[in-house]
């Protein structure tokens, strides 16, 4: 795989060049992150790759943030994100968990087989408009059914605005759809379900068997998990794609804007009731309600609306009980620090 790259084909750009002061201009080195292991980094620049020690005082990175490195190759700094995808860690452990930074688009990845699931879409959409890219939904599997057009219609209408693309990943024809957004410089992250057909995906637009694939699984139709880890590829239209691993569980970690944008059409119903502070229950005109009755809003939607909207609250209020934590705990290091000093001192 070519390892040297103009920092035009890495996905440079204005954003990140501003961020440089006049000595950096000078001498400091762009690298992007490619893939992480533990406590070294892999990282792609003008000059080649390299592998790299992640110093304590870098803080939480992922695949795709931008680096700066001093004339000895040491990080100097993290530059700021231009998009972060995020989701609240799986399990009990209270914590927000990176899955990539500085995308311009992400293919929301769902399989037309039986794993086909609306819900998880919307759920989707709204990390996808948390993180500030652009979403794409690529339906794939299209060549295991004989309704595909019936189920690319159902998603069409989560929002007549939103770009949706059905594929044969095994064909590399079929992807060739999905080239607009995959342009120089440009940089692209598959999201979706173990088993969605990712990996096949990001194969069919390399053009070569990179990410190990794996069949469906007759008796329901879903595929096996193969990606393990995240890594940053160059395809050879000039982009850059990050293939990740399919996630079973995906907890939001995302404002609410996210997910009123994800439901812009029940957030336009709200402003029609009578009343501005509507529960959409029992009040008198409400829109909302109005909507469902006459089949205009799907109550499936709507029910997805309210468990996503618990769910940011909830996760909202946890992560920053988290870092209200974390700051105290940071602010008495250096009170300890500061007494220790002054002992020495003395």
């Amino acid at each position: 795989m070519n390892t040297t790259f103009s920092l035009a084909d890495l996905g440079w750009q204005p954003f990140f060049q501003q961020q440089l002061d006049l000595a950096e201009w000078d001498s400091a080195m762009p690298v992007r992150i490619a893939a992480q292991h533990k406590s070294r980094l892999i990282v792609y620049g003008e000059s080649g790759q390299y592998a790299l020690d992640t110093p304590p005082s870098l803080g939480t990175v992922t695949v795709g943030d931008w680096l700066l490195l001093n004339e000895s190759m040491q990080i100097n700094r993290l530059l700021e994100r231009k998009s972060a995808f995020a989701r609240r860690s799986p399990g009990s452990k209270v914590a927000e968990q990176l899955i990539a930074a500085n995308v311009d688009t992400a293919f929301v990845v769902c399989a037309l087989n039986e794993d086909f699931n609306l819900n998880r879409i919307e759920r989707y959409l709204a990390l996808v408009h948390d993180a500030g890219a652009e979403p794409v939904v690529v339906l794939t599997k299209m060549d295991l059914i004989d309704h595909a057009d019936e189920l690319r219609e159902q998603v069409q209408r989560l929002d007549n605005q939103l770009c949706i693309e059905m594929v044969n990943g095994r064909e590399a024809t079929s992807a060739e759809v999905l080239l607009p957004w995959c342009e120089v410089g440009q940089t692209i992250v598959l999201l979706g379900s173990s088993g969605a057909g990712k990996s096949t995906l990001t194969n069919s637009l390399l053009g070569e068997s990179i990410q190990l694939t794996s069949e469906i699984r007759e008796e329901d139709g879903k595929g096996r998990h193969t990606t393990t880890s995240r890594a940053l590829l160059p395809l050879k239209s000039g982009a850059m794609i990050i293939d990740t691993p399919g996630m079973r569980e995906l907890q939001l970690a995302v404002g609410s804007d996210a997910i009123e944008n994800t439901f812009a059409d029940i957030s336009d119903l709200a402003l029609q009731c009578r009343f501005a502070d509507c529960c959409h229950d029992q009040e008198p005109d409400c829109a909302v309600r109005a909507a469902m009755e006459s089949g205009i809003l799907d109550e499936r939607r709507y029910d997805n609306y309210l468990k996503l909207k618990r769910e940011q609250i909830r996760n909202e209020a946890t992560l920053a009980e988290k870092h209200k934590a974390e700051k105290a705990l940071g602010k008495f290091y250096k009170r300890t620090q500061s007494v220790s000093r002054e002992n020495k001192g003395h």
